[in-house]
């Protein structure tokens, strides 16, 4: 009988998580099904129409998640109710609904309680495989952020449950080590009583008594003023850690407080076989016969009621004949054909796909190449066209500078040869000033004088338009030559001799042959080097 705690005990943690955490997801009301929820303790008939009135409104709006979340609370309901038969078929019908809409969320709640009910047949392996998939979900939705801790704490709760309930109290409390990992009061500002009540229990099966009722004691406290008929549990739990203290009297109590409970609020209806079977062993050691035999012929009689043979409702489930299962294996099998089928036309279809990008491909590339040749041929062939021209404006530009110096040239010369006229002028003067006025004399020797230092300046102007940058770039290459080493460079460029060169700077020969000296050491030339070649490359 200790499976019915198990499965109940869930449905009623389902039933206050669900109702507490539909806010987080997009759960949506109606008016049935407020009015379900008000009544699902007090008027079960009145509930269930109020269930069913919700899922017909939720199926003609096409509202699948909330449709879902209708049967699953009617489900939960009927399972609440000793009603097994029917849960069992809500919750396939809901996880058909759930993998038709690939609606994930929905689909780990219905494994959770189907996890319980395979767990109530004593079905332990596929109870524990339909917790793992509903936590496996649970975990991956959580870790994107798209519900809160609370669902891994239910899936978590859920085994750690299962495992106290098969009294294998070490598993039970690292799975409810792992809820705390998820939920942590500290960070929530709250306390989740579900988890404390639990942990508070399984501290007694440590010999941990007072730290145990310490806990219980605040789990009623929290349950009596927000979900009464919880205490149903609560009793219960507290009777069990009474019992292990070995105080039977307050253990009585509490299963009688817990089947009072159960009968006010028409609630958690599965704890009345346990706690007649639990009172009925304790009036038995206590020596209270009539009492122990009441309350065992009431559990015998609640014990067939619900797992009878003979009952309507739970019959079937014992031969696990279940349609929706089995529709939903079949439809699996046309899925994956379907699957198989639209694989092979894929695989086709992405084969001729890349046939069909290959030769693209090729073709593109072929292309390209044959553009890209015609471009460098033609690239090449407008390379050589501006060479040649290049070419040709070099050599008419040489030819143009090469007369503009000829005729600089032609005309230095005729200045020194007026130079020379004027000098000679200007000696004849000097050798009859006795029979000329001084005064005269003196004026013509002073402008002559100043007629040689022009006919440089107009000479260097006339060069400088000619051979424009010519200064520059051989200033750029020596900067250390001085402004007549610049002079004797340009008469050199224009190949004058050193007479010439003498005459037009106004100095001596002597001097020339100095100047050109110093000029081939600035120019770093060797004894074998011509200076007028190496000078007229600028």
């Amino acid at each position: 009988m200790k499976k019915i705690i198990t499965f109940f005990e869930l449905l009623a943690l389902i039933i206050c998580w669900n109702s507490s955490l539909s806010g987080q997801t997009l759960y949506k009301t109606n008016q049935y099904l407020e009015e379900a929820r008000k009544n699902k303790f007090i008027n079960f008939d009145k509930a269930v129409y109020n269930y069913e009135k919700s899922i017909e409104y939720f199926t003609y709006k096409n509202d699948t998640l909330n449709l879902i979340k209708s049967i699953n609370e009617l489900s939960e309901l009927y399972g609440h109710n000793l009603d097994y038969g029917k849960a069992y078929d809500g919750y396939w019908k809901a996880l058909f609904l759930a993998e038709e809409s690939k609606d994930d969320f929905s689909k780990s709640r219905v494994h959770q309680s189907l996890g319980w009910l395979y767990s109530f047949y004593n079905r332990n392996k596929k109870a524990l495989e339909n917790f793992g998939i509903a936590l496996k979900i649970s975990k991956k939705h959580y870790s994107k952020d798209e519900i809160s801790a609370d669902y891994p704490v239910s899936d978590y709760f859920a085994f750690a449950n299962f495992y106290r309930y098969n009294r294998d109290f070490e598993t039970a409390k690292t799975y409810i080590d792992s809820c705390y990992i998820y939920f942590r009061p500290e960070n929530n500002n709250t306390q989740n009583f579900f988890l404390h009540s639990e942990k508070g229990f399984l501290l007694a099966t440590d010999g941990k008594f007072e730290e145990s009722e310490k806990m219980l004691t605040e789990s009623y406290d929290y349950f009596k003023e927000n979900n009464e008929p919880y205490l149903v549990i609560i009793h219960f739990l507290l009777a069990k850690v009474w019992q292990m203290k070995g105080d039977d009297e307050k253990s009585k109590f509490h299963y009688n407080k817990s089947l009072e409970l159960s009968y006010v609020h028409n609630s958690h209806t599965n704890y009345q076989v346990i706690n007649h079977k639990e009172l009925s062993q304790l009036y038995y050691d206590s020596e209270e016969y009539k009492q122990a035999l009441f309350h065992l012929n009431k559990a015998i009689n609640l014990e067939n009621k619900i797992f009878g043979v003979n009952s309507k409702n739970n019959e079937y489930l014992f031969e696990i004949k279940d349609k929706y299962r089995l529709q939903k294996s079949k439809q699996e099998q046309i899925l994956k054909e379907q699957k198989l089928l639209k694989l092979e036309h894929k695989q086709k279809i992405s084969f001729l796909r890349f046939i069909l990008l290959f030769v693209t491909l090729f073709f593109l590339i072929l292309f390209s190449l044959v553009v890209f040749k015609n471009l460098k041929r033609k690239h090449k062939r407008e390379k050589i066209i501006l060479k040649e021209k290049q070419k040709l404006k070099l050599k008419e530009t040489k030819k143009t500078i090469e007369l503009k110096n000829k005729e600089l040239a032609k005309s230095a010369l005729q200045l020194i040869e007026k130079d020379e006229f004027i000098i000679s002028l200007k000696n004849e003067l000097t050798k009859n000033k006795e029979t000329l006025n001084v005064s005269d004399i003196n004026k013509i020797v002073k402008s002559i004088k100043s007629g040689v230092g022009s006919n440089w300046k107009e000479f260097e102007a006339r060069f400088i338009d000619i051979n424009q940058g010519f200064y520059k770039n051989i200033k750029k290459d020596f900067p250390s030559l001085t402004q007549t080493d610049l002079k004797i460079c340009a008469l050199i460029k224009l190949n004058f001799s050193s007479k010439d060169m003498a005459s037009l700077l106004g100095i001596s020969m002597e001097s020339v042959h100095t100047s050109r000296y110093r000029l081939r050491k600035k120019l770093k030339l060797e004894r074998n080097d011509n200076l007028s070649e190496f000078v007229s490359k600028y």
